[in-house]
């Protein structure tokens, strides 16, 4: 959103005598960054401390860039001045350059006055943060948080992007540590809150599960007691977080007690599901293009939250149709004859075990997992990896190629239960592995926390296929091929 420099140094607590002498209180900042490197000319520029940079190293670079102001710490205000000199007349000091970027993005929030959604949830809150908007903008214009833009530095800066032409937002929230989904509600505000369900993710910080589903509640009760949750009824946690909400209670799943519900369902393996969306008397027959099963909850939410907006059953389901995966979240690509599922961006225990069981349903000569290590699962780790390895062999995978770290774990269960599997220690040599050993008619699933980057073995097996023609994978012979499930 537009503002004044002088309002923004009013939201931000600034007195007047704490600016520049020819500082520009009428100039108007066009948008907001904690980046030098992506920094416009026009823009207010924010001297926050990460864990490996401090902001106000950059903030002369910033300028240079032709950003109108720089957010800076009172502690760094004398040696900023000394080094830019005439320049320090941009300078906006307050006393936490992050806490002052919150502040800020809270006041734009509440300027702009509008519906606002908050998806959290251990698995899969992004696809349905993707999809919600999706459906919400066949009827309205929706600003959506960009990619996972989820914790205390993207979430500020998507708020600050709210404009008056938007209808209605929808963001997510992130958490690694309690408390954290209460400090993002209070800036965002939200009137709707989604939770899609709780798992056993960054358990790293928390002694257990339960502790992870106490964190997840937290965004309902930040809701307004006029306020809607969302919820996953098929989810044991997520379930029973209605049951103290005083606001309207709305949930989602394939359990009979669902207010939208799915019957019916039918795989279309690589094209998607198929199923029935009922919801209360009225029932439309649902096309999602989504890889998985689980990717079903996903869109039911969105539904419901578009049936809350008002639009009707028919309009949200018909939404549903035209989704298309978000960037490696089982993104469909094509090498040759050979079929992979990119959903490389992040990965759990229970989001594996969902790609395989979805993997586990199509047609293929080979199913091959690339798994990369999941990260964040404290002492439980290596237990919940030979788990996924022990799934894999139950499912009938074909191959498992296990990339660093913990993923040796889960290769070790899949050998001991009669799989083949392999360990490789990089995203490259899995790419090199691919490139070498995948054959046409093989369905390829790459899945991997964000710290693996296995983006880089899809990367590195299209650049060599591209170099090396001659080395593309073989075509099987007929009676090779296995076109049924196993």
């Amino acid at each position: 959103m537009k503002l004044p420099l002088s309002r923004i140094a009013e939201y931000l607590g600034v007195q007047a005598n704490e600016l520049g002498e020819t500082f520009n209180r009428d100039a108007v900042a066009t948008g907001y960054s904690i980046d030098s490197r992506t920094i416009r000319p026009g823009e207010v520029f924010f001297a926050v401390r990460g864990d490996r940079m401090d902001g106000h190293d950059f903030v002369q670079q910033a300028i240079e860039k032709g950003a109108i102001a720089a957010v800076v710490s009172r502690e760094n205000l004398t040696a900023l001045t000394q080094t830019l000199g005439t320049t320090q007349s941009t300078l906006i000091p307050v006393e936490d350059t992050l806490i002052a970027l919150q502040v800020l993005a809270q006041a734009v929030r509440r300027l702009w006055e509008r519906p606002l959604i908050a998806v959290t949830g251990s698995a899969g809150k992004t696809t349905t943060k993707e999809a919600i908007a999706h459906v919400l903008s066949s009827r309205f214009r929706v600003h959506k948080s960009e990619g996972n833009f989820n914790n205390q530095f993207g979430l500020p800066l998507m708020l600050l992007k709210l404009e008056p032409e938007h209808d209605c937002a929808v963001v997510e929230l992130g958490m690694s540590h309690l408390g954290e989904i209460t400090a993002l509600a209070q800036i965002a505000e939200p009137e709707t809150g989604v939770v899609t369900n709780v798992a056993p993710v960054h358990l790293e910080f928390f002694k257990d599960i339960s502790e992870i589903a106490r964190a997840k509640y937290e965004l309902v009760e930040s809701l307004p007691e006029n306020g809607t949750s969302v919820l996953n009824a098929d989810d044991e946690y997520v379930s029973h977080f209605g049951r103290e909400f005083k606001g309207k209670v709305v949930t989602y799943g394939v359990a009979p007690t669902a207010t939208v519900r799915a019957e019916n369902v039918e795989s279309r393996g690589e094209k998607g599901s198929v199923f029935d969306v009922l919801a209360g008397d009225r029932r439309e027959h649902a096309t999602l293009p989504l890889v998985g099963s689980h990717n079903i909850h996903n869109g039911l939410a969105a539904v419901a939250v578009a049936l809350e907006r008002g639009i009707s059953l028919s309009e949200a389901v018909a939404s549903l149709a035209t989704m298309a995966p978000s960037d490696k979240r089982g993104q469909v690509v094509r090498i040759g004859n050979i079929t992979v599922i990119n959903d490389c961006y992040n990965s759990n225990p229970k989001a594996l075990a969902a790609m395989v069981d979805a993997l586990a349903e199509m047609p293929a000569t080979r199913r091959i997992v690339v798994a990369g290590e999941m990260l964040e699962l404290g002492p439980q780790g290596e237990a919940m990896h030979r788990e996924s390895g022990r799934h894999m062999a139950e499912k009938r995978m074909d191959v498992l190629v296990g990339v660093r770290g913990l993923a040796s774990e889960m290769v070790n269960a899949a050998k001991q239960a009669g799989m083949r599997a392999e360990f490789l220690a990089a995203a490259e040599n899995a790419g090199e592995w691919l490139a070498h050993e995948a054959q046409d008619g093989d369905v390829v699933l790459l899945k991997a926390s964000r710290g693996v980057k296995l983006e880089k073995a899809l990367e590195k097996w299209m650049q060599s296929q591209s170099i090396h023609p001659s080395e593309k994978p073989k075509r099987t012979t007929k009676d090779q091929r296995r076109t049924t499930n196993k």
